[in-house]
């Protein structure tokens, strides 16, 4: 009989990258990187599994923003284009290496990946991942659980309630017009909180969210059990804290797992090693060097000079890590149940993308932990927070504190001198947002669609993501384009309701570049 519980939770989340106007687009390729790197490979681990009859439980958000890309006609379109031309050049790297032994076995290595990817997605499910993921929840795989509509930093948003309630209640919306179920916990944006929040998560049935190890140790009255048990806020949401113990160790590429000298390194790619007529053809027609994601070296050391990569030693890596990660935990649990009247909890969280995209090995160590879970130890057992919450239904009542998982754990990253000029724009637009729903109490079809355009240009203005983007210094411009883009937009939307001067061969053409929830209910900011 197991002494306590491991919940590993998976936040897969991209900020929403969709534009038709072009016929290719450079930041398109964070969607085409994930799935080939991170979605495709869980999915092929997490049905290997369930096929073996190895039993897990598993948590992973799919944000609104990723669910809308993954159902996607255009951009399902553009990866297959993208794959075949990725599959094309390991085909082509096949023949490059062919007397370069060490690389010539990674080409096939890619090669391979690529095919397989491929079947994944085109043959077996249509070009529609969520159909992966949804059939490993309903087997009792996968707890999926949802955010906010475009991942807003919800505390900073708290000037316009409504605009909070939008996020939450569109995103849950959402989530059940795609997964046939409402869901059960969210993933607050960043793990942001304020308290109140509860509040709207309750009104929309969630049961719990999750938070930094911070926040439930300084929330009013202190926490019993630590982050080893979830707490209650006033309205029966519960609030799980993040273990930084096994947070630390996967995380950190100084002192966790990813970055093992024998571990691939990320940094290094053909998009940027090799000649650039060869490479050329698979860059964008801008000309840019970009990664490919066919990478020969591993990370070696703090050097320049980096060894050739070497699948079966990092392989060995993986598993010898997994086998620690399990052993901690074990460890763990064991000096924690003898101090606690019920069974810990240690719960955590990572970005998905760091498995496969960041990590290489990652999906390959997760695979190994859940079978060393499953077969090599009773102590611990995989459970998600939901059936937590099943087990222990009653829990202590505390308020968690103003909070987020960025930088010194408050606000910073999101609200600082390289972005703060957004906040009070985006304020104003949920202003104006809920006077165009008062001023139209019973809008013609035109001016339904417009309102409908106009909430989602406000959601998209909101995601955290530009806000993130401009404060760590990488494709700022383009942060700095799509909240100016989403405002003015809006803007024009707002004049042209107003004033009744709205050009409908524009909203047309709004419509089909910002198509993101196409139920959406304006009416939530009256």
């Amino acid at each position: 009989m197991e002494k306590g519980y491991l919940a590993v939770v998976l936040h897969a989340h991209l900020p929403y990258v969709r534009h038709p106007e072009y016929e290719e687009f450079l930041e398109e390729d964070w969607f085409f990187e994930a799935l080939i790197e991170t979605y495709i490979p869980l999915i092929e681990i997490f049905e290997d599994l369930a096929a073996e009859g190895v039993n897990f439980r598993i948590t992973m958000s799919l944000t609104p923003t990723l669910l809308s890309m993954l159902t996607d006609p255009l951009l399902q379109y553009r990866f297959l284009r993208h794959l075949d031309k990725l599959i094309d050049l390991s085909n082509k790297e096949i023949m490059r290496t062919q007397w370069q032994p060490q690389f010539n076995k990674l080409a096939l290595m890619y090669y391979h990946r690529l095919m397989r990817a491929r079947q994944i997605f085109a043959d077996k499910y249509r070009q529609n991942l969520v159909t992966a993921f949804k059939n490993l929840q309903e087997q009792g795989y996968l707890e999926i659980i949802t955010c906010a509509a475009t991942h807003g930093f919800l505390p900073l948003m708290e000037i316009n309630r409504k605009s909070v309630r939008a996020q939450i209640k569109t995103a849950v919306d959402h989530y059940e017009s795609i997964m046939g179920c409402r869901p059960k916990g969210i993933w607050l944006p960043e793990c942001a909180y304020i308290p109140g929040l509860d509040e709207l998560l309750a009104e929309e049935g969630i049961k719990y969210f999750i938070l930094d190890a911070h926040v439930i140790l300084h929330a009013s009255p202190r926490p019993k059990n630590g982050v080893f048990a979830p707490l209650y806020c006033r309205n029966k949401v519960a609030a799980f804290g993040r273990d930084l113990e096994s947070s630390k160790q996967v995380w950190s590429a100084v002192e966790g797992y990813p970055g093992d000298y024998y571990y691939r390194d990320f940094y290094r790619d053909i998009g940027f090693d090799l000649d650039y007529d060869y490479i050329k053809p698979y860059l964008h027609k801008d000309g840019l060097r970009v990664n490919t994601g066919i990478k020969y070296h591993r990370i070696t050391g703090t050097t320049d000079y980096k060894e050739p990569y070497e699948p079966d030693i990092a392989r060995e890596r993986a598993a010898e890590h997994a086998g620690n990660f399990m052993f901690n935990r074990e460890k763990q649990v064991e000096h924690l149940s003898g101090m606690m009247e019920r069974k810990p909890i240690i719960l955590s969280p990572y970005d998905a993308e760091l498995f496969g995209h960041w990590w290489f090995e990652g999906p390959l160590w997760l695979n190994f932990l859940i079978r060393k879970v499953h077969y090599d130890q009773e102590t611990i057992k995989l459970i998600t927070p939901g059936d937590y919450l099943d087990i222990y239904p009653m829990n202590q009542v505390a308020t968690p504190s103003m909070s987020s998982w960025g930088y010194k754990g408050y606000n910073e990253v999101w609200l600082e001198g390289s972005n703060d000029w957004i906040y009070r724009h985006l304020h104003k637009a949920a202003e104006r947002m809920q006077e165009l729903v008062n001023l139209c109490p019973q809008p013609t079809a035109f001016q339904h669609r417009a309102l409908k355009q106009a909430a989602r240009e406000v959601l998209l203005a909101q995601s955290s993501d530009w806000a993130f983007i401009m404060k760590t210094g990488t494709m700022v411009s383009y942060a700095v384009k799509r909240t100016k883009d989403h405002l003015l937009r809006f803007d024009k939307i707002y004049h042209g309701i107003k004033y009744n001067q709205l050009d409908e061969a524009w909203l047309m053409e709004i419509e089909h570049r910002d198509n993101i929830f196409p139920d959406i209910d304006y009416k939530l900011y009256a």
